[in-house]
């Protein structure tokens, strides 16, 4: 609810400071006194557009602050979350406008400055304006419908989850469809290269393999070139061996007569066995590194194959066999892909059936609650004086959304056999204002904003009609906080608390205040809205009756 407001330098009000209480409030005051001052001030801090010619004659600027006091699971406290700006729990919500005389203008709320949209966005969780000329709130037909729900306590989750499921598998079904439309395009690419690759079947780590072989066979066929000749050289009849052995049967006959031979003769028979001992491991190697060539060029045709398709396909040799599965991966989901979307449209057919179920009951629901609904608020009518009038709320088809496909509007009609029609193009003013208390006291259950303003409900009625009007706004304020400015004493006279707007004038100029009145100054009050300029004993006597009502 709203706790106080402070304006400073608004119009004809220079300094002004206001504490409000819950229950039914009101504001009264001779004609000019400046009431629409008032409500101008507490629109600018609940976000209204800035205007320069609020900010009092003479002063650099003007400045406005509305302090509320919150429950702590309140939407405008979700709005400033979701806004950036943390508020201190269990402290009053302060909002707060500065307007300069040049049009600049700065918004603040729990202390942090904000744009004006997200002053206003909070504003409109804090406080309904209701007056001759309101074109929100119930007026605006784009939030009948979940006024109709919250009347009935309608809970539209089972068609909001269907809606979701539906909206889920139609994205699925998109996305299925898109996939298959570009697989297809690839299907012979994709085809052809895994064929191409499966035919060749390399492995992982076969290009090393391969690489490594060919440098052995290679190295070896090098080597093998070299030792061409050796055997002859050295086994041959005429080769080293032979002339070694030659020569050592040569100096055998006089080793035994001259050491020094003895020693030649001992060192060729250890060049014979060495000698011998290299021609087999020369023989060794050779067997060694003798290849097939045949395999060689096996070995190289097929190396040069791996790496050509590597290049072809951009990868490296041993990411070939991995590229080979994903490609029939690909070509398998392709197969796949008509039996998944098959299986979708069939899940789409069936979401889709769900959500027309649930909103089909959702939509009977409301058709319930709107008799209701009518019933209720055509019971509040004959009393405001509107006994020729109608109230109908229309339901039509709409969209299919999270909250059903259903338009809901409420409908007036003035006179009977008359046409209906919406609230701002078929009431007058007046009736405005009244249909309006109906409606609010009909859905007084269904929660609004803590703090509703009426804006001179009551004018152009009198006797039993303002009664009435005062008897409801009263039955009101036990959900909400009101604040009502009326010109009615039998309003008036249902207020726990009562305000009085003055203009005064003197040297520094003319100047409008706001006092709460006593409960004498009350009485005296509501003599002379009751008997004018001029307040009589009878006057007097009769608001105390009012009083005491």
């Amino acid at each position: 609810m709203l706790r106080q407001l402070v304006i400073r330098d608004v119009v004809l009000i220079d300094r002004l400071e206001l504490e409000f209480g819950t229950g039914l409030g009101v504001l009264t005051g001779e004609t000019g006194a400046g009431k629409s001052i008032l409500l101008d001030a507490l629109g600018l801090a609940l976000g209204a557009r800035a205007d320069s010619g609020l900010v009092r004659s003479g002063q650099e600027g003007a400045a406005v602050s509305a302090a509320f006091d919150l429950s702590a699971d309140h939407p405008g406290l979700t709005v400033l979350d979701e806004a950036g700006v943390e508020a201190e729990p269990g402290e009053p919500l302060l909002l707060r406008r500065q307007v300069k005389a040049d049009g600049g203008s700065r918004a603040f709320a729990a202390g942090a400055p904000v744009p004006a949209a997200v002053l206003r966005e909070v504003g409109a969780t804090l406080v309904e304006i209701h007056g001759q000329h309101d074109d929100r709130g119930l007026l605006n037909p784009k939030g009948h419908r979940d006024l109709l729900d919250a009347f009935a306590r309608i809970d539209v989750r089972p068609v909001s989850d269907a809606w979701s499921r539906w909206q889920a598998v139609e994205e699925d079904l998109a996305q299925a469809r898109a996939s298959a439309q570009e697989a297809e395009r690839d299907r012979d690419y994709l085809t052809h290269a895994a064929d191409e690759i499966a035919k060749l079947a390399p492995d992982p780590g076969e290009e090393t393999s391969l690489a490594e072989q060919r440098a052995a066979m290679q190295a070896g066929a090098r080597a093998g070139e070299a030792l061409q000749g050796l055997d002859e050289l050295l086994g041959g009849s005429d080769g080293a061996l032979a002339l070694l052995r030659a020569a050592a049967r040569k100096i055998e006959r006089g080793a035994a007569d001259h050491p020094l031979l003895a020693e030649a003769l001992a060192g060729l028979d250890r060049a014979v066995i060495e000698t011998a001992e290299a021609e087999e491991r020369i023989g060794r190697a050779a067997d060694e590194m003798s290849f097939d060539p045949q395999r060689l060029e096996l070995v190289e045709s097929r190396l040069f194959d791996i790496r050509a398709l590597a290049r072809k396909h951009r990868v490296e040799a041993d990411a070939l066999a991995a590229l080979g599965a994903d490609m029939q991966a690909r070509l398998a989901l392709i197969e796949a892909g008509g039996e998944r979307i098959a299986r979708l449209e069939r899940s789409l057919a069936q979401a889709r059936q769900d959500y027309e179920a649930a909103a089909a009951g959702l939509t009977q629901t409301r058709s319930d609650a709107a008799v209701r609904l009518d019933a209720a608020v055509n019971d509040e009518l004959a009393p405001l004086k509107l006994e020729s009038a109608s109230f109908r709320t229309s339901l039509s088809p709409a969209a299919a959304g999270p909250s059903g496909s259903d338009r809901v509007e409420f409908t007036v009609s003035t006179n009977p056999g008359a046409p209906f029609g919406a609230l701002t193009k078929i009431a007058s003013g007046g009736e405005l204002s009244r249909f309006i208390l109906a409606l609010k006291v009909a859905l007084a259950e269904a929660g609004s904003a803590s703090t509703m303003i009426f804006d001179e409900i009551d004018r152009g009625v009198g006797g039993a009609v303002a009664s009435a009007i005062g008897e409801r706004l009263a039955r009101l304020a036990q959900q909400s906080q009101l604040l009502v400015v009326t010109h009615s004493p039998q309003v008036a006279a249902r207020a726990q608390h009562h305000y009085r707007i003055e203009k005064s004038h003197g040297e520094a100029g003319t100047r409008t205040t706001v006092r709460k009145l006593s409960p004498e100054e009350r009485r005296e009050e509501i003599a002379r809205m009751l008997s004018g300029a001029d307040v009589t004993d009878e006057a007097r006597a009769q608001a105390a009756r009012l009083l005491a009502a």
